[in-house]
């Protein structure tokens, strides 16, 4: 048997979602299988896990003090609505306690997919708060580009979680999540940021999502935790979790989540103009978009959103784009695809001049759109 004072090896699993082999030289225990110490080598074993010095038992501190902060902010949501052919039906989600600089007072924000069968009658929504009060709303808001909801409450001694900025998140940030999975309340899971601007779920085809902008997180997310807030290492809001990739309708490690800053962006928008203000280009863009179509156009590699129609009367014939142009920047930001253009461009000021970059006939163009507001449909 190797000597005591080498070092100790643990396996950590599900710490990211995967076993990973993690050593500690401070251990100064061998790396043998547990089974075969003896009882000196045990109780020295014990020693060392006794005195809390580990990197993963900081790490645990750490994530359990956000918890702590972060727990009371996190709702439970019911909603109830009547169907004369199946009588009562309920939905249960998630919420956030949050505040704008737009508004006084807090809001619950939510996904609107969890409260708006029960809209526009408020008394069919109960908020659970994490004390057990349960509270009604006085006021909502929703957004179906966005699926975002807004409820005002009425009361003052709960304490709002904090806006944290999604768009300084990297892949292989550790987040958590939190919500009522199953309707198990204050519930916390533990994941990464899996990758960044998610689009082309189908969310928009089932109820016209707009903004399909989403952080993909292996952070379990069941039914139950819609509208529950994704949070960083720094306790504070970088998403709202609103769906999930599944077979069979529970946790596969797939999940999605409206990042903080567009969620802040249309929260603020509904609390100043009862909408939220989006811009609009006026083109019809290309969803088949693919790599034997660029090359067509003699691009070096698929990117941007190719132009199929510009409508009559709009910025985009304005600034006189043409049908087969393809709209490499926004902005100064380089355009991934059809529905990275469509959401910068959204949420955009409006009346802002912007600057587009187009490919044409085999070379850049540069062209100035002034931006004006989606019209209504």
């Amino acid at each position: 048997m190797n000597s005591p004072r080498t070092l100790l090896t643990l396996l950590l699993g599900s710490f990211v979602g995967a076993a990973v082999a993690t050593t500690f030289s401070g251990f100064g225990i061998a790396a043998v299988n547990a089974e075969y110490f003896s009882a000196r080598e045990t109780s020295e074993v014990y020693r060392e896990l006794d005195r809390g010095q580990s990197p993963l038992t900081e790490t645990s501190r750490v994530l359990s003090s956000i918890a702590r902060v972060v727990m009371p902010s996190v709702v439970h949501i019911d909603s109830v609505r009547v169907v004369p052919s199946r009588g009562r039906i309920e939905e249960t989600g998630s919420g956030v306690v949050m505040t704008s600089s737009k508004r006084p007072g807090r809001f619950v924000v939510t996904n609107k997919h969890v409260v708006n069968d029960a809209l526009p009658e408020l008394q069919n929504i109960s908020i659970q708060l994490v004390d057990g009060r349960i509270i009604r709303p006085t006021q909502s808001w929703t957004d179906r580009f966005s699926d975002i909801a807004v409820l005002q409450i009425d009361v003052d001694d709960v304490e709002p979680l904090r806006w944290g900025d999604s768009d300084s998140l990297e892949i292989g940030n550790i987040v958590l999540a939190c919500g009522s999975p199953f309707g198990l309340s204050q519930s916390v899971t533990m994941g990464i940021i899996s990758a960044r601007g998610r689009s082309s779920l189908g969310i928009g085809n089932r109820s016209g999502v707009l903004n399909q902008d989403f952080l993909q997180t292996d952070a379990a997310i069941n039914p139950g935790n819609s509208g529950g807030p994704l949070i960083d290492l720094q306790g504070r809001l970088v998403g709202i979790n609103t769906a999930i990739a599944s077979t069979h309708g529970g946790n596969e490690g797939i999940g999605f989540s409206i990042p903080s800053n567009l969620v802040q962006h249309v929260v603020d928008d509904l609390l100043e103009h009862g909408e939220v203000r989006r811009a609009y280009l006026g083109v019809k863009l290309d969803p088949e978009f693919d790599f034997d179509s660029a090359q067509e156009l003699d691009l070096d590699r698929l990117r941007g959103a190719r132009v199929l129609e510009i409508y009559e009367n709009t910025p985009a014939a304005r600034a006189r784009l043409r049908f087969n142009d393809v709209i490499l920047e926004f902005n100064g930001v380089e355009v991934l695809d059809e529905s990275h253009l469509i959401n910068m461009v959204s949420l955009s000021d409006v009346g802002r001049m912007s600057e587009v970059i187009v490919w044409r006939d085999g070379r850049r163009i540069t062209l100035q759109v002034d931006l004006t507001d989606r019209p209504t449909r």
